[in-house]
Parts: C-alpha cells; structure tokens; sequence
C-alpha cells in the first residue's frame, strides 16, 4: 500500500506491521507478567502458531500484513507496536528505553526506507508505541519510566490542531495501552486502579469507559486490537470483558494468545498500523 494514514485506534484497519515471535524469550523481566511467567518463559512453537493465527484472521479479514524480519538479538520484538506509530500521516521512529529492546526500531526504519516512506525519529527522550494512543483530534501519551513528558512539545508543533493529553499512570503495566484503549468513538476499555484519579475523570467526561477488572487487565483484556466497523480482536480467557464489549454491540473475533501474553502485551502489542481509513 505504501501510503501513512492513521487518525483513531478503530478506524478500518488497511497494512500493519507484526514481526513473528521467532527468538521470542523472557531474558529480561520487564513487567509484572514476565515476572510471573519467568519459570514458565515461552514456548516459542506454541507462540508462532498463535502468531500465525492472529495473521491469519487479519488478512481473512482484509487486512494487509506487512511482517519484519526477526532477530536473535530481540527478544521483545514480537511487539512492534512499541518501535514505531502514526499520527495523520506522519511515521515516528520511537526511541526505546530498555536497553534490552533498543535496535529493535532499526528493522522499521529499513523497511521505511525501502519502501521510500518518510519518517521522523523522536530524538527528544525515551518514547515507545503503547503509550501513544490516538483518537481524531485527540492524543493521549502515557508518560512513564519507558515515555518521556519531554517529547509533547514536538507533538504540539508537529500537530497544531489537536489536543495534546499526557497520561500519567503506574508504568508497572507497562504501557498505557493495557490500562486504556479507545475502541469506538464514544466507548474504552479501562483499568482506574492504574491511572492517576484525574487521568480517569479525564477520560470519562469523553468516553463511556468499560471497566476491566483486576484479573482479567492481567490477561490483558485492555489490549484488545480495533479493525474498524464495530469488529474487535479479543482474547477467549476475557469472558466478562467480552461479554461487556457484546452487549455493547461489538463483533469479536476470539484468537488464541495465551503463549504471547505472558511476555506482558497482547493484540495491540504486537501490531503496528500504518494506514487505517
């Protein structure tokens, strides 16, 4: 497709990057789930047949799948929403904070260039995808030890007709993408306990928000990725967040995931849109 266009988080999906889970291990814990799966780690056959089934129901359903090559050196790379993001119609090269995932955006930054796509890599602090989280006129950076308060101003003068909104939240869960995520225009899944009170009321005065509960934001059923069209990628274990998501009407399409999430991300973890019209 070879054109960037990305406004909200559910509009119709069009090209993603995903990069299989080939050298997929938790060396490094960095989060709270990798911490409970350490002994467990992952079982890396399992991870690529879910990965395929996740790629399998994208392009079953229209979506083109771009896919980076895997490197032995990253572990991590699996989730490539963190390596890069659009904004209208701007690509951003993100800059990693843990050292364990740093050259990881590299593989992004060739593709582009092959693909004769420009870019802007973020040079002002520490930034990655999953706390970049779009919706029209409106953008909201989750500000943690992993993304830098120091990088709004670019956003503000790079997009001067939208709201800026840092979100400040416990970064124990990682991103802010698996405690909030826009899937409508008026409707979000959230976990409150993980968001600053004044973040929550934020949120809510603009979305009706479908509360997560504790276990369930574990299996991370905040991260649930939006195709357009009402149509949601969830996982199975998420009864009563699902169960929620169909009541308010939304078609969910179950992929299994179970081997991937116990590295910390989900299904917006590990795609990175590049054009959603």
């Amino acid at each position: 497709m070879n054109t960037l266009l990305c406004k909200t988080e559910y509009d119709s999906l069009k090209e993603v990057i995903l990069c299989p889970p080939e050298y997929m291990s938790i060396k490094e814990v960095i989060n709270s789930i990798q911490a409970h799966y350490k002994q467990d780690n992952i079982h890396i056959p399992t991870a690529l047949k879910q990965h395929q089934g996740l790629k399998q129901t994208l392009t079953s359903l229209g979506v083109h799948v771009v896919e980076l090559q895997a490197d032995r050196h990253y572990p991590e790379q699996v989730f490539t929403r963190d390596i890069g993001f659009v904004i209208d119609d701007i690509l951003y090269l993100a800059s990693l904070e843990r050292p364990i995932r740093q050259g990881e955006e590299m593989y992004l930054k060739q593709y582009a260039e092959e693909n004769q796509l420009s870019f802007q890599k973020m040079t002002e602090g520490t930034i990655e995808g999953g706390d970049v989280i779009i919706d029209g006129e409106d953008v909201f950076i989750g500000i943690s030890s992993r993304t830098s308060a120091s990088l709004i101003e670019r956003f503000k003068q790079n997009h001067p007709g939208k709201t800026i909104h840092p979100i400040h939240f416990d970064d124990s869960y990682l991103h802010l993408d698996c405690v909030f995520n826009p899937i409508s225009e008026d409707i979000a899944l959230i976990y409150t306990d993980a968001i600053e009170p004044e973040f929550v009321s934020l949120l809510k005065q603009k979305y009706t928000c479908i509360e997560v509960s504790k276990r369930e934001q574990f299996s991370l059923a905040v991260n649930v990725l939006s195709l357009g069209e009402g149509k949601v990628i969830v996982l199975p274990e998420n009864t009563e967040t699902n169960a929620q998501l169909r009541a308010k009407g939304f078609d969910l399409y179950e992929v299994p995931f179970s081997e991937i999430i116990k590295s910390g991300g989900s299904f917006r973890c590990v795609t990175m849109p590049l054009h959603r019209a």
